[in-house]
């Protein structure tokens, strides 16, 4: 593989045979790491919007989870350096405070065409709705993990802001995506 015209190292490094992983600071810790915990339900949420924006109807939320994306890969670098903030950081490791409000504004804007709800619904419906369903869930166990490790050790408090505002307005993008596919939401 190249990256802007260096070459990576191989995939394989052979030192987590052990069952160890290392932090950006060079700390080696048991891969079931609080820490890494955190970073790994990142990823995986990560990869769950990416198979919902494969689905994605609509230009714009395809476009937004996208972005999403970009941030979740900042979180999970910030989640993977214990001494994140406590030196010069890389620009693209950082999410803006502005992100939250971004988003309760896409959130008062679809919630605009949705009728109101009166109770439970069953996650489900179009298939962009349904992976959206399921990232909303795994961004609300990421969120927990999260919260574990900010127990333990610092963690950015924008982290926390950020990702319990991304499940509210992934609930809704699965919404809006069945109700622009025609999907009833089946009340539970």
């Amino acid at each position: 593989c190249a990256l802007r015209g260096r070459s990576m190292a191989k995939i394989y490094t052979r030192t987590g045979d052990d069952g160890s992983t290392g932090f950006f600071d060079g700390t080696r810790v048991p891969k079931d790491d609080p820490r890494c915990e955190a970073y790994g339900e990142v990823d995986e949420l990560g990869a769950a919007l990416g198979v919902a924006r494969a689905f994605a109807k609509d230009p714009e939320i395809a476009a937004a989870l996208l972005e999403i994306q970009k941030d979740l890969m900042a979180a999970g670098a910030q989640l993977a350096d214990p001494k994140y903030g406590q030196h010069p950081v890389r620009e693209k490791t950082r999410i803006a405070e502005e992100r939250i409000s971004d988003f309760e504004r896409m959130i008062d804007r679809y919630e605009a065409e949705l009728a109101p709800l009166r109770g439970f619904i069953l996650r489900g419906g179009a298939p962009a709705a349904a992976f959206l369903h399921l990232a909303c869930t795994i961004c609300r166990r990421a969120e927990r993990r999260i919260v574990t490790l900010a127990r333990q050790a610092p963690v950015p408090p924008l982290l926390l802001k950020y990702i319990n505002r991304l499940s509210d307005l992934l609930f809704v993008l699965a919404r809006v995506e069945n109700r622009r596919s025609g999907e009833e939401q089946i009340p539970w």
